[in-house]
């Protein structure tokens, strides 16, 4: 098994190279080859640096950069399209979620062509929890979703999904795009439970007013173009 895994990163140099090191460390286990992309989304801080000098010590870490800031959606296209090997996982750069458990997905790869983690216990603050179940609860209903957790960061995808969907959001709908052009293609589509942890250090910005407004205006124009998608 090969895997490029790549993580979205926007002010995380707490985080970025102790994410990147130990998933380094865990796909080496299970793993023919990989690689670990980091895609700094023009940080502010010393992300970009400090992912530059893991790469140069890790020959099998890559640090690419947005040199302005272009959102959450815009970095998750990046990591995808520079993935290289047939399977493709991500998560975030704040090192939410355990990366050790990158085997539980690994090991449904024979029986699904997209494994999507859910959380067991969301570790989030009580409005961004409401908010998530909100987003959750309508992209469901207008998709026919059977996912328990629709944007969960913690995803291995067949890498040919990747290069036949082409995903076109640039904000928090990459997810739900991804999930919804699967499943028309007739993708298999698995679930497995995995922890997610408090943020220790950085700052959340998805649950801003502004970005959940805007997710839900692109929510229902993205339901237009699926329903014409394909044809």
């Amino acid at each position: 098994m090969r895997i490029s895994a790549f993580f979205p990163a926007y002010n995380e140099e707490a985080n970025i190279v102790t994410l990147a090191e130990k998933t380094s460390k865990v796909l080496s286990g299970i793993c023919e080859d990989y690689e670990v992309i980091i895609v700094n989304d023009g940080s502010k801080d010393k992300t970009a640096e400090v992912s530059a000098a893991l790469a140069s010590r890790d020959r099998h870490v890559v640090a690419l950069n947005h040199e302005k800031n272009r959102g959450y959606g815009a970095a998750v296209k990046t990591g995808m399209y520079a993935s290289k090997f047939e399977w493709v996982f991500f998560t975030d750069g704040d090192g939410q979620f355990d990366v050790g458990e990158i085997p539980l997905l690994a090991k449904l790869t024979d029986k699904y062509d997209l494994v999507n983690g859910f959380r067991i216990k969301r570790a989030d603050p009580f409005m961004r929890k409401l908010n998530a179940f909100a987003w959750g609860t309508m992209v469901k209903f207008l998709f026919n979703f059977r996912v328990k957790d629709v944007d969960c960061a913690f995803k291995l995808i067949k890498k040919e999904i990747l290069d036949r969907a082409r995903i076109e959001s640039e904000g928090a709908l990459v997810s739900t795009e991804l999930l919804a052009k699967a499943k028309k293609m007739g993708y298999r589509i698995g679930e497995v439970g995995v922890h997610h942890y408090p943020r220790t250090a950085g700052t959340q910005t998805g649950a801003k007013l502004g970005v959940i407004l805007k997710a839900f205006g692109e929510l229902f124009k993205l339901y237009g173009k699926i329903q014409k998608w394909g044809k």
